[in-house]
């Protein structure tokens, strides 16, 4: 089979008559099928229209508290712009993100982990050796090293084994799920290596990632 026909067969085209919603831009599309959720946020599958690929949808739910305070808004405006460009390797990609004042909700699109979470690599794979969860470890602290040389810092505040993806084919290791990002003022920054930090727990070997 060619490699092009392959990969057509692999992206299913959207039906746009059944989607829930669409981005401000039209580009993004949202169905109502759930990949994850949490307290105040839901992940739904998406599809990007411009380059014909899945993407994912996360929708988080803005408190009243927040929605009053222009401040706070404005601190909100300016994570989600700064949480636009960031680009590396060991990080989930963001294509786009907005805030719907008249949901309340804070809409943000990121490229669609088919990979397992860690939590799930190890619930599949109980026997992973020293030598992968060193791989792992070193991947996840490059991520963080550059989470927090960003100017401000970005601290995920969220960082468990269901937010960090392995592909199991090379074993690239992503960063993601960043609803609960937070921006720190500079002057904050000697303290934000000390506040994110991962704890896995594998038979007979504890790992803590700081």
């Amino acid at each position: 089979m060619d490699p092009v026909e392959a990969e057509e067969q692999q992206t299913e085209p959207p039906d746009e008559e059944t989607y829930a919603e669409a981005d401000p831009t039209g580009r993004f599309i949202r169905y109502d099928e759930i990949v994850g959720s949490g307290s105040v946020k839901t992940v739904y599958k998406a599809f990007d229209k411009l380059e014909g690929d899945k993407v994912a949808w996360s929708l988080t739910r803005i408190d009243d508290s927040v929605m009053g305070s222009s401040e706070k808004m404005a601190l909100l405006n300016t994570e989600i712009l700064l949480l636009k460009t960031l680009r590396h390797k060991n990080i989930q990609k963001l294509f786009a993100s907005w805030i719907d004042e008249d949901k309340k909700t804070v809409n943000i699109i990121t490229e669609f982990c088919i990979s397992d979470s860690l939590r799930q690599y190890r619930k599949k794979h109980k026997k992973v050796g020293i030598k992968a969860m060193k791989r792992w470890a070193i991947q996840i602290l490059t991520g963080l090293e550059y989470l927090h040389s960003q100017e401000p810092a970005v601290i995920h505040r969220d960082l468990t084994c269901d937010h960090i993806f392995i592909n199991c084919n090379d074993g690239t290791v992503k960063i993601g799920d960043f609803g609960l990002a937070t921006i720190l003022q500079q002057q904050k920054t000697k303290s934000v290596k000390d506040s994110s930090f991962l704890f896995i727990h594998y038979p007979h070997c504890e790992i803590v990632f700081f």
